[in-house]
């Protein structure tokens, strides 16, 4: 017999083509939290059609969605997921026996995320296993923190668990590209506000080579095929714009501070 309750929080935004099959995977779950930045296609309906309790709640980065999610979440233990996630049969029957064993030490645990890349599930490139920490004990949560590269912060031991969370994510090349756009903004402006040395040539092309190399020959992404190397590529071209953003953002700060 269970013991314990689980929750399932998603933060959403224009989701109509992913969230069913996300929410499918999470039906065994006592409670479904929805954190919704106002959709404007059929996400929400979708939800609320599988009984997933929804909070309407103004995109304030990352962190802030999942930890308002949290607050409204009721379970003893709370499962953090994204709408293009999957929660695999195996992993669910693992984590109703991890939090309901008579003597379970952990505050939370991180998972292994297996990644499906144009299609195809990547095992290279530094794309697996891609541990995330989704998964903690009510009491011992203590918020989640990073506008971008947001990080779960847990008070007290963390276990790992075995089983994936299935990740269908970089759909197609207009995707990624769209993506990048918005993301890599979001990362120049961190590094602005924390101070970051002024962009000069070679800070360019430094990381993107490093990132190309770790990819494809440290991670051996060319193992995945022509897609390893269209990441590779991609990943370095995606360092290129973070630094591009901020040499903009640089330069339109000193070009402000002479007048």
């Amino acid at each position: 017999m269970r013991k314990f309750t689980i929750s399932i929080v998603i933060a959403t935004k224009n989701e109509e083509k992913m969230i069913k099959d996300c929410l499918n995977s999470v039906k065994w779950a006592d409670e479904i939290i929805l954190i919704d930045d106002y959709s404007e296609d059929k996400t929400v309906e979708i939800a609320k059609k599988f009984g997933a309790k929804v909070f309407l709640h103004k995109w304030l980065g990352f962190s802030e969605q999942k930890n308002y999610g949290f607050r409204k979440a009721r379970g003893n233990w709370v499962l953090f997921l994204d709408a293009d996630e999957r929660v695999t049969a195996e992993l669910k029957d693992e984590i109703l026996g991890e939090i309901n064993k008579t003597k379970n030490l952990f505050s939370g645990y991180d998972i292994p995320r297996l990644n499906n890349i144009l299609g195809k599930d990547m095992y290279f490139g530094g794309w697996y296993p891609d541990y995330q920490r989704r998964l903690v004990r009510r009491e011992k949560f203590r918020g989640w923190r990073g506008k971008l590269h947001e990080e779960m912060i847990i008070s007290g031991e963390i276990g790992v668990l075995k089983n994936n969370i299935y990740h269908i994510t970089h759909r197609s090349i207009s995707w990624m590209v769209n993506k990048s756009i918005i993301y890599n903004k979001i990362e120049a402006e961190e590094l602005f506000r924390h101070n970051h040395p002024k962009m000069t040539w070679w800070r360019f092309f430094r990381p993107m080579i490093q990132e190309f190399l770790y990819r494809l020959v440290r991670k051996m992404g060319w193992r995945d095929g022509i897609r390893g190397w269209i990441e590779a590529i991609y990943q370095s071209f995606s360092r290129f714009l973070v630094y591009a953003y901020l040499w903009e953002i640089q330069n339109s700060e000193e070009e402000r501070n002479e007048f």
